[in-house]
């Protein structure tokens, strides 16, 4: 019986300590009745970011709240190159299992927008497309731009920062969590021009770790990369036929169409890349691009000079140096200067060498000078004026060493007291940038759809950045207006009027507008015109205009300040007429027909008021008054128009003279 006693004691110690170690569990443990998390299973992949799962266990007979099973992220290192897709490798693994009593070569089918996390793969050669697996393997991605992975056949979202339902970005610089201070954006535009010595041309050199690069052609030619490594290698890729492939580790998309080439890089770029064009037409082509740039030159802080003391209490101060991230160097400071975002850290001061002089020595060693004695340094005035405002100059200034006494008060002394750090430059290059030039876009289509008409293009002065600037000569700028003959017939009678003074013009200006889409270019993106004002006669309609881009790696829209966006902004208010009221003639008035004109830039020039001729005599004889007739004139052609298109100008007041003076024969 003791024995059976003391079994019965030894149970309840037993479950008094299962009882202690549970209540030592975390409050969700306890309260759900879970087990302890288990160990961490192996990762999915070796490299590139795969899965990892832990388990646990219901200690309930009921069902438990919350899940058994919960994942990480693993493996965050890049794979090398040779490594290929992992969606492909599960695809390729299909190779030598028959379907449909046929081997086939399988490639993947990726960014599937309904299930991205299924295996679906195309046979090479063949439009056959076949699901081989319900679920891809933990850890693929669920589209090729994203870091989003598939777990258990769902796709989970993945921040910069490599963790499970993360929202952290990275920024434009390709900086997690960043503010995009480390790169710098750069867009323009290339005209092609031709020339019989020529074959090829530059359109743009982009630097080592250039991200989102991005380039248009629209033209007869060709565009090939020529690329220069770090360690000097260089090569060329002649861009012949549409696919993705790798070019020195970077991997490259090219698209190519009959009339137009697009190049996606998403970098960062493994070696700088120089865009070439190779002539193949006899028309002008012309090249958009667009890209991030990294600052590659910044300020880096020094260690800590010397102490100006060997004892008895010193200081000793650290600098800042131009470091080239690329060459891993220490360059001039001009190269600094150039990004306005690099900021130069000031100096830091800490005392040194605080034990007190050795007493038989009976005096304090000075390196050179003592924290009572301030160092002599070099001192500058300012620059002169650059000697050009773009382009490249010089500028220049004096340089001598200083001496601050205790006081405060500055004295020049000898140079050789400030040769312990090196003398500040006295000449710099300055304004190295490239002056503002024009850069015309591409014509509007005619203002007409048979006949002769005009056609117009945005003309913008364009600065080094790639920003709208001022700055370029005005005698330089190409014509922002041509006619244009379309030659299609036109089967109504020829008007007079120029085609800018007809309201099918305006119209077609309007619809000139519409169907803009969002780019990943920042642009003006006009909504809906509202309804018109009115029933019938001349109305207003009114729409919103915004700022936005398109961000390639989240394919989501946002909306920018309306000054990042460049070129003319798309009107907001515009006139409409929807016919005439209650059955009156379709004739406009003259407010009407300034507010459907008002627009035109040209209109004010074209027509105006003038004195034509002079009624005749009221009188045959005994005096009698003549008025002057005031017409509508077209200025060009000099032919007579309707009134309503000369009610911007100011009529010219009533004009009489007398006429019939001689006396009338007696009766």
């Amino acid at each position: 019986m003791e024995c059976c006693r003391w079994t019965t004691a030894g149970t309840l110690l037993l479950a008094s300590l299962v009882l202690s170690f549970r209540t030592a569990r975390s409050e969700e443990d306890r309260d759900s009745l879970w087990d302890a998390w288990g160990s961490w299973s192996e990762c999915s992949r070796t490299c590139g970011g795969g899965a990892s799962y832990s388990l646990r266990r219901c200690l309930s007979s009921k069902t438990c709240e919350g899940r058994n099973i919960r994942y990480r992220t693993c493996s965050n290192v890049d794979c090398p190159p040779e490594a290929g897709d992992f969606r492909a490798q599960q695809c390729s693994a299909h190779n030598d299992v028959k379907y449909q009593g046929q081997l086939y070569e399988w490639l993947p089918v990726s960014n599937d927008p309904d299930n991205p996390c299924s295996l679906k793969c195309q046979a090479r050669g063949t439009a056959l497309v076949v699901e081989l697996a319900p679920k891809v393997l933990d850890g693929t991605r669920c589209y090729t731009e994203s870091l989003d992975m598939c777990i258990s056949g769902l796709c989970q979202i993945v921040g910069c920062d490599h963790q499970l339902g993360s929202a952290v970005k990275e920024d434009n610089c390709g900086v997690c969590n960043g503010d995009g201070s480390t790169c710098r954006l750069v867009r323009g535009q290339y005209k092609s021009q031709l020339s019989a010595s020529k074959l090829d041309d530059t359109v743009v050199a982009i630097p080592y770790g250039s991200r989102q690069v991005r380039l248009v052609l629209k033209g007869p030619d060709h565009l090939y990369l020529e690329t220069k490594t770090l360690q000097g290698v260089k090569s060329e890729n002649s861009l012949s036929t549409t696919g993705s492939f790798l070019v020195e580790n970077s991997s490259i998309d090219f698209q190519k169409f009959p009339d137009k080439e697009i190049l996606r890089i998403s970098g960062p770029l493994t070696a700088d890349f120089t865009i070439k064009i190779h002539y193949a037409g006899a028309a002008d082509s012309s090249v958009q691009f667009i890209f991030y740039q990294p600052i590659i030159h910044r300020w880096r802080e020094t260690d800590f000079f010397p102490c100006s003391a060997s004892c008895g209490g010193g200081y000793q101060l650290t600098s800042a140096e131009c470091f080239d991230l690329r060459s891993n160097r220490v360059v001039a400071d001009q190269y600094c200067h150039y990004y306005p975002e690099n900021i130069k850290p000031k100096p830091k001061l800490q005392e040194c060498n605080l034990d007190p002089c050795p007493a038989s020595d009976g005096y304090k060693q000075i390196m050179p000078y003592d924290l009572y004695h301030p160092l002599p340094r070099w001192e500058g005035t300012p620059w002169t004026a650059c000697s050009s405002s773009c382009g490249g100059g010089i500028q220049s200034r004096s340089v001598s060493c200083v001496e601050e006494d205790i006081q405060g008060h500055i004295s020049p002394v000898e140079e050789w007291k400030c040769m312990y750090t090196p003398k500040m430059p006295v000449v710099q290059p300055c304004n190295i940038f490239d002056c503002p030039k024009w850069l015309a876009q591409e014509w509007s289509p005619c203002t007409v759809t048979c006949g002769q008409g005009l056609r117009y293009r945005v003309v913008l002065c364009i600065d080094h950045r790639g920003m709208h600037t001022g700055g370029c000569s005005p005698k330089t700028k190409p014509h922002i207006k041509e006619e244009c003959v379309v030659p299609t017939p036109c089967y109504k009678p020829k008007e007079k009027l120029p085609v800018e003074a007809k309201l099918p013009w305006y119209k077609q200006a309007q619809e000139l507008e519409e169907g803009t889409a969002v780019s990943e270019e920042p642009s003006f993106i006009p909504e809906a015109w509202s309804t018109c004002s009115v029933t019938c006669g001349v109305g207003s309609q009114v729409r919103l205009v915004k700022c936005q881009v398109l961000l390639a790696f989240s394919q989501s829209v946002a909306d920018l300040p309306i000054d990042e966006c460049e070129g003319p902004k798309p009107v907001s208010q515009r006139a409409c007429y929807n016919g005439p009221c209650s059955g009156e003639a379709a004739e406009y008035t003259p407010e009407e027909t300034h507010l459907l004109y008002g627009s035109l830039q040209e209109f004010d020039e074209l027509y105006d008021w003038e004195y034509e001729a002079f009624t005749e005599c009221s009188e045959s004889c005994g005096g009698g008054i003549q008025e002057a007739v005031v017409t509508c004139l077209n200025k060009q052609t000099r032919e007579i128009a309707d009134e309503t298109l000369c009610v911007s100008s100011r009529r010219p007041p009533q004009l009489l003279k007398a006429c019939s003076l001689d006396p009338c024969p007696p009766r």
